[in-house]
């Protein structure tokens, strides 16, 4: 399955996918009316700290699609679900409890602009861009939209029931 990759050596702390991000999950058509003299809240994150020598990094954070996600079984209205390996959240069942944010163990859920409900990212399933927004909006390619060859469970339990590689 494709998931967003980042490569925290090329990224330059620019914040450019967290504006697309928030941009994608407008709904809007024009970016600067959508952004314009307004908070974001984009489903991705970056992060600025330092490595073990003291040299700055940074990297954008956002849901990693967990192939057993805490955060789903955590879900007491069933807000949060899969659809086809994508962790995906639904608003009207969403009663704010935030109990999946505390179980995340990557961050990567947060409130969302309304407040009472989650927000996170869903790969831009649930809007045109046909691939992220972050990963189209970054200018170093630091984040990537790809498949690295990591089997789902379904696709490990079919390989093994097909008598895998002997």
């Amino acid at each position: 399955m494709k998931r967003v990759y980042v490569n925290e050596e090329w990224c330059l702390a620019c914040h450019l996918c967290e504006y697309n991000c928030a941009f994608a999950n407008s709904g809007m058509k024009d970016m600067v009316k959508a952004l314009k003299g307004k908070k974001i809240y984009p489903r991705i994150q970056v992060e600025v700290g330092t490595d073990e020598n003291s040299r700055a990094i940074s990297y954008a954070v956002s849901c990693r699609h967990c192939e057993e996600p805490l955060c789903v079984k955590s879900c007491i209205t069933g807000a949060l679900h899969l659809e086809d390996g994508v962790i995906c959240s639904d608003k009207e069942k969403c009663v704010g409890c935030y109990t999946c944010i505390l179980s995340c163990p990557y961050g990567c859920i947060m409130p969302s602009e309304e407040g009472n409900v989650i927000q996170k990212c869903e790969l831009c399933t649930k809007n045109e861009n046909g691939q992220p927004a972050c990963v189209a909006g970054c200018p170093n390619r630091a984040i990537v939209f790809e498949d690295r060859g990591v089997p789902s469970a379904e696709e490990e339990c079919a390989f093994d029931e097909e008598g895998g590689a002997e």
